[in-house]
């Protein structure tokens, strides 16, 4: 109960994947982790450093995205004093702190080209130069890096080079989203339902009742495992008497009849700028649709305004349906593939 994160599931896309990472932690190599935000993609890199032979050295941590461009480079690679302007002294990069250990690059596919090349030559050759020092430094880390990024694609398209996602790509670890992990969300919400019960110091654990299981089953999970960990804590502490089965899910803790409505501006900013967009919003799901009531805007690009409208149509049901993929497909008349196809179609998955 102690340790905040922890692997919790019996789906066998899950545990091929745990399986995958167990047997290529021995090696020294570099592994490249893929999967949706809130899969588990740094407990995957925790377990490659502490089922390798480096477990004793230290397992560096550093989120790409989190860092502007401009000191990144910084980041990974350190510099030299008076390097640039504020650096007032040395300062090692995060490959010299992992020397000897693990360092996991978060966000991989947010970093710049040229920190790109730079990254390519230290996993090459095992040599950093800080920034301002042309004395190269030998250090021995294994990398591992994470993304939810498409990096083949972005490697087609230029965007990413793919020498180093050559370099990187000894073996890739792709984490199912909660989705497709079949019968891991009643563990799993039964798992966050007796920790948050223990830390609120119930004298006993009463689960869910069967509507409020059946309502976490058929949610579509965007945030994953993180998203169910926040949505199950928040119905315990939210139940009234620890004796009853809890029955109440809120999938949404923004949603609140005194929500702040938008204002004229950032309506304004909502708004699709294209031309083509659809010119109104998506119909109601409880009402038919026929014809329009009104005369159609000027249209130069009848399959882009098509398309814009069949997304506005889509995004208004998902949410309306709290993005439960089952009864959106049902509500519109689609089969459940038909569904998915759509929302990929229009980058809604």
């Amino acid at each position: 109960m102690q340790r905040e994160t922890q692997f919790v599931g019996q789906s066998l896309a899950f545990l091929d994947s745990v399986e995958r990472a167990s047997r290529a932690a021995p090696l020294n190599r570099p592994v490249l982790v893929i999967g949706e935000r809130g899969t588990g993609k740094e407990l995957i890199a925790e377990r490659l450093h502490h089922l390798s032979n480096r477990w004793s050295g230290p397992l560096v941590t550093m989120n790409c995205a989190a860092l502007p461009e401009t000191l990144i480079e910084a980041e990974l690679f350190g510099h030299e004093a008076g390097a640039f302007t504020g650096a007032t002294k040395a300062r090692a990069g995060r490959f010299e702190e992992a020397d000897g250990g693990t360092l996991f690059l978060d966000e991989l596919g947010t970093l710049s080209m040229g920190a790109q090349e730079r990254l390519l030559r230290a996993v090459e050759y095992g040599e950093v130069a800080r920034i301002g020092s042309s004395r190269p430094l030998r250090v021995d880390c294994r990398i591992v890096a994470a993304t939810n990024e498409d990096l083949p694609a972005r490697a087609e398209a230029g965007t990413f080079r793919a020498d180093l996602l050559d370099r990187l790509s000894f073996e890739v670890i792709t984490l199912p989203p909660l989705r497709e992990r079949d019968g891991d969300i009643p563990v799993l919400a039964e798992y966050f339902g007796r920790r948050m019960a223990t830390e609120l110091e119930w004298d006993e654990w009463p689960g869910f009742t069967p509507r409020a299981m059946a309502a976490l089953e058929g949610y579509a999970w965007p945030g994953n495992v993180r998203e169910l960990r926040n949505v199950i804590e928040r119905a315990v502490y939210r139940a009234d008497d620890f004796r009853d089965a809890i029955e109440t899910i809120v999938f949404d803790p923004f949603a609140s009849p005194w929500k702040p409505r938008l204002t004229t501006s950032a309506a304004s900013l909502a708004a699709p700028a294209s031309p083509s967009a659809p010119p109104s919003a998506a119909p109601a799901l409880d009402q038919p649709q026929t014809r329009p009531q009104t005369q159609p805007q000027h249209v130069t690009d009848l399959r882009a305004a098509v398309d814009g409208y069949e997304k506005a149509i889509l995004e208004s049901a998902m949410a309306r349906c709290r993005f439960n993929q089952k009864q959106t497909a049902e509500t519109l008349g689609l089969t459940y593939d038909q569904l998915r196809h759509s929302l990929k179609k229009h980058g809604l998955l």
